[in-house]
């Protein structure tokens, strides 16, 4: 175990404590063959205190495999609150499903399968949403960052996973997901509605991070 994974598993026990719940979401993610790339605990946990730092009642999340950051998401929610994820694959959805209802979330979240670039537009009109967690295909986090702009308001909160991808970034003749990501990092440091920051990351999950947007 690395020296990051170790200081992460330190502060993990003792700050941030996942439940038994959460613990289970991630072994039948694992017992069901899902790949392990769930966020980790203290990212769960960066998620839902950021929802509650903004005081979401709507949240988006585009990426649900078996529902591990939707979890920590739904704690955030305000009894009459409200979360859609979106999620491409219907076994991902048919495990996520099951684990939210054992942790009792499922009835402040609706997953929403199929390709998000074809779901999305089926939200356009409805009210906006608060905050926005990006988590899927990195080849449309373009698409996906130019919809969160359009569902949302002045105000809400936009989280774009896995934008460093091992140094990756930084390769402009990189694969496709690292176009897409090259590609979302400078529509956040150019779109006239977005005001944002990016940060990278270690521990259990690697050397990534993540970009954090607010929208004007």
């Amino acid at each position: 175990m690395s020296q990051w994974e170790q200081v992460e598993e330190y502060l993990s026990s003792r700050v941030v404590q996942p439940d038994d719940q959460l613990k289970a979401i991630v072994a039948a993610t694992g017992a069901a063959a899902l790949p392990a790339i769930e966020v980790s605990a203290a990212q769960g946990k960066f998620l839902m205190l950021l929802a509650r730092i903004a005081g979401a009642r709507r949240i988006l999340e585009i990426g649900t495999l078996g529902g591990f950051s939707t979890a920590w998401l739904a704690r955030a929610l305000p009894d009459d609150g409200e979360l859609i994820t979106c999620e491409y694959e219907p076994r991902h959805a048919e495990v996520a499903r099951a684990n939210l209802a054992a942790a009792g979330l499922l009835d402040r979240v609706t997953i929403r399968v199929g390709a998000a670039l074809d779901t999305l537009p089926d939200l356009a009109g409805a009210e906006p949403f608060d905050l926005f967690f990006i988590d899927a295909d990195k080849v449309n986090n373009p698409a996906y960052l130019e919809w969160a702009v359009k569902l949302s308001r002045p105000g809400s909160v936009i989280v774009l996973d896995n934008v460093v991808r091992g140094g990756s970034v930084l390769d402009p003749a990189g694969d496709e997901a690292v176009q897409g990501t090259r590609a979302a990092v400078d529509i956040l440091g150019s779109h006239p509605r977005l005001d944002a920051t990016a940060l990278q990351t270690v521990g259990s999950k690697g050397w990534d991070g993540f970009a954090l947007a607010l929208v004007l």
